[in-house]
């Protein structure tokens, strides 16, 4: 390991730890956490000047959500799975289908749109413990979730505030990004929901807003989930390594599969198109990419320790 390993730097500077008891789930201590709560709360901060709505969703959950959601049929090799009075429930690997019950929760006007949920939700997802890897990777991951429900009209300029807000958090770590469009396998359509239609349509409304904002980016086949394609964020840090960080994800099929609608002007039914996002991914990702980038010398309103009185003669 060398001397900048956010492993050996975790340690050094007394903010986190690993027990096989707890596998791929770091133990924050007091100064880790002070880092960890210090993100959380300039995150909030810029969120509610946003127009953002903070919501907490639960841990486990029946797997008829998951059914609807596609993740028990696409996803569930990657979830823990546990039995209750004689029905599956799972652990959620995403953050997602929460907020679509909460968007369920009563009827919706145009005037509600756009609607911006956010979610500091903690996910788990099994990973084989030979690729597990400090904090970068991870069993127990805090993601920085938020889902945007909006109309057709509304989506380029909610785009737009979406680069806005990435940009203006990623600016206070000196990161260099660039952008990377992450699209479906051709070859590989039955990994992924919905008709050719549907993710034609999406595909072509991120590129289309990513050339009405001048923004130079990649298209990378393949690369898109399984619910819609992605624009990406890719930062290099200080030994010249890239990252995938920021991620935006354009999805037609999650409003169907939950029969999400809202009243339009003309009094009728439509359904809205939802942005998931996050700007930190994982949390404890970036915690161990952020102290790798700066060797562990942290700006100081980030610093657990801000200040030193050091007796001398």
């Amino acid at each position: 390991l060398k001397d900048n390993d956010h492993r050996i730097l975790g340690q050094r500077l007394d903010l986190f730890s690993f027990n096989e008891i707890a596998s791929g789930q770091p133990f924050w201590h007091d100064k880790g956490l002070i880092i960890f709560n210090e993100l959380i709360k300039m995150w909030r901060e810029i969120h509610a000047r946003a127009g953002y709505q903070e919501i907490s969703t639960p841990q486990i959950l029946d797997n008829k959500l998951w059914k609807v959601s596609g993740h028990w049929k696409l996803y569930k090799e990657n979830m823990f799975i546990t039995d209750y009075e004689g029905r599956d429930f799972a652990v959620k690997p995403m953050n997602c289908p929460g907020a679509m019950l909460v968007y369920r929760t009563k009827t919706r006007s145009y005037k509600d749109l756009p609607l911006r949920l956010a979610e500091i939700g903690a996910v788990h997802r099994k990973e084989l413990s030979g690729t597990l890897a400090g904090l970068f990777r991870v069993i127990r991951i805090t993601q920085d979730d938020a889902h945007i429900f909006c109309a057709e009209e509304q989506l380029e300029e909610e785009i737009v505030n979406v680069i806005k807000l990435f940009k203006e958090i990623l600016d206070k770590f000196n990161f260099k990004f660039k952008f990377t469009l992450s699209i479906r396998s051709k070859d590989k359509k039955d990994k992924y929901l919905g008709d050719d239609s549907l993710w034609n349509s999406a595909e072509k409304s991120l590129a289309s807003s990513l050339k009405k904002l001048k923004l130079k980016y990649e298209t990378v086949p393949g690369e898109a989930k399984f619910y819609g394609p992605s624009l990406d964020v890719v930062i290099k840090d200080s030994l010249n390594r890239e990252w995938q960080c920021s991620t935006l994800q354009l999805d037609f099929n999650l409003p169907k599969r939950f029969e999400l609608e809202y009243t339009g002007k003309d009094n009728k039914p439509h359904t809205p198109i939802i942005l998931h996002r996050v700007v930190f991914g994982s949390l404890e990702r970036f915690i161990g990419v952020l102290l790798e980038h700066l060797n562990g010398n942290l700006p100081l309103w980030l610093s657990p320790i801000q200040t030193r009185i050091i007796s001398f003669t």
